[in-house]
């Protein structure tokens, strides 16, 4: 790796290049004193905007708060990688074991609907997002990653995608979209659109206080139960409490053990040159990655930059979230060379942010939705870094749950899905610790014998069991 890239690397900004265009810092007020609401939502990301968005239209004259620890766009919501895209922690496979192929099947339609809502949303709110459908190529660099390719996209058209959802693509199809190295083909589907994250969560809050939704940032939720959050500024009372706080879930008092905090880490380059562009191509600004177990993910933003992110951070034991831990410029050096092993002609190019943050995932693997209309509460999360689009159905179907409609949205097997808990310690740690490690040797092993790894295929059975 070029010096430059390593000096850079170093004196990066330690926060994501999305923070640019924000505030960085609160700009509402913190909640006042004691009060009471209809619904309180606590989080202001994603899940808790779209949920008081879809309550608000729906249910104008119901009161509605969301208290905000930090600022709008503190979390993962405006620091994510901005793939908005018909995916999902759990794949359609999973949904048709739980609820059988036809339900499965409207799922992965579902998916693919959501980024028109989303679309819909973004223009009749005015959202500048810069909202693109270029679509992700997945790269496929050795025979374990084509046979695993070729296995997910027969079962996508089994259960209803078509060729136009999803498909291979040949290498000399790859390389008219996009030019890395060791490269044999690519995954394609188009149903992907890029956006700005922090842009997106921001305009979400802004158009919710438009229908009358009430924000307070820099207010911090120290309980929740039925009826009852407690905060640093007074009791919040509502008959409905939404928790919606997902990768920070552990920090709250009793739920330790429902979400694990995994960290995935980002970088951004300078803007790059249009020489350089033709070498790397993303003309249509395509998102990428590869079909490694250890995810990576990119895009080419609207000025031209590439960022990119991926795992990396240690899982820290007892699900501790280490405030700043993720900005360490030591946990970025991999994921920097990961990117030039991609894309060569990046080495030596300066990087200008780095940063990371925590994602929330469940025991199972599998995001869920909650709510109990005798106790009112309600919650939802576990997205596993894929909620983008997710957290709009959440949203959308959480809304559904509190206002008691009979919607398609609510029959979908992650409603009400009971949740297991994670091992206590040390044995939650030594579990997320061997399956990070073991994930590692997965690639290894795929690429040296050019086959899917059992490794892989062991862990995953831990997970489902």
């Amino acid at each position: 790796m070029g010096d430059r890239s390593i000096e850079t690397l170093t004196s990066a900004r330690p926060y994501p290049l999305w923070w640019d265009d924000i505030a960085r810092k609160p700009t509402r007020p913190p909640m006042p004193g004691p009060m009471s609401a209809d619904v309180a939502i606590v989080g202001g990301g994603f899940t808790g905007l779209w949920t008081a968005l879809s309550l608000a239209q729906q249910d104008p004259e119901r009161s509605i708060v969301v208290v905000e620890r930090d600022f709008i766009g503190y979390g993962a919501s405006g620091r994510n990688g901005g793939w908005c895209y018909a995916g999902f922690a759990a794949g359609l496979e999973r949904i048709e074991a739980l609820a059988g192929s036809e339900t499965a099947s409207r799922w992965g339609r579902l998916l693919i609907e959501t980024l028109d809502n989303i679309e819909n949303v973004v223009a009749a709110e005015r959202i500048d997002c810069g909202f693109h459908r270029g679509g992700t190529l997945e790269l496929l660099r050795n025979g374990g990653q084509q046979a695993r390719a070729a296995a997910h996209i027969g079962a996508a058209h089994r259960l209803g995608w078509t060729e136009e959802d999803i498909r291979l693509l040949s290498l000399a199809d790859t390389t008219q979209r996009v030019r890395a190295s060791g490269v044999l083909g690519a995954q394609f589907s188009p149903h992907t659109a890029v956006i700005h994250p922090a842009r997106l969560v921001t305009g979400l809050a802004a158009a919710a206080e438009r229908h009358g939704v009430t924000i307070f940032e820099n207010t911090a939720a120290t309980s929740l139960e039925s009826g009852l959050v407690g905060t640093n500024h007074g009791a919040l009372s509502a008959p409905i409490v939404v928790r919606s706080t997902d990768g920070y879930t552990a920090e709250l008092n009793g739920h330790d053990r429902d979400l694990a905090p995994l960290y995935s880490l980002m970088l951004a380059t300078e803007p790059l040159s249009k020489a350089m562009w033709n070498d790397i191509g993303l003309a249509d600004r395509e998102t990428f990655g590869d079909y490694r177990h250890m995810v990576v993910y990119g895009q080419r933003t609207a000025d031209d930059r590439i960022a990119f992110g991926g795992r990396g951070a240690p899982y820290d034991f007892g699900s501790r979230i280490r405030r700043g831990a993720e900005f360490s410029a030591d946990h970025h050096i991999g994921l920097w060379k990961t990117l030039v092993q991609l894309f060569p002609v990046l080495d030596g190019v300066a990087i200008t942010h780095r940063w990371g943050g925590v994602l929330g995932v469940a025991r199972d693997w599998m995001p869920r939705v909650h709510f109990d209309p005798y106790t009112g509460l309600a919650w939802a999360g576990g997205y596993v870094g894929s909620g983008v689009a997710a957290t709009n159905i959440a949203g959308r179907t959480l809304a559904d749950l509190i206002l008691g409609k009979q919607s398609e949205l609510i029959g979908y097997p992650w409603v009400n899905l009971p949740l297991r808990t994670w091992e206590p310690e040390p044995l939650r740690w030594l579990g997320i610790s061997v399956a990070q490690k073991a994930m590692e040797v997965a690639d290894f092993s795929e690429g040296m014998f050019n086959k899917p790894s059992r490794v892989a295929s062991a862990v995953w059975n831990m997970i489902d069991h």
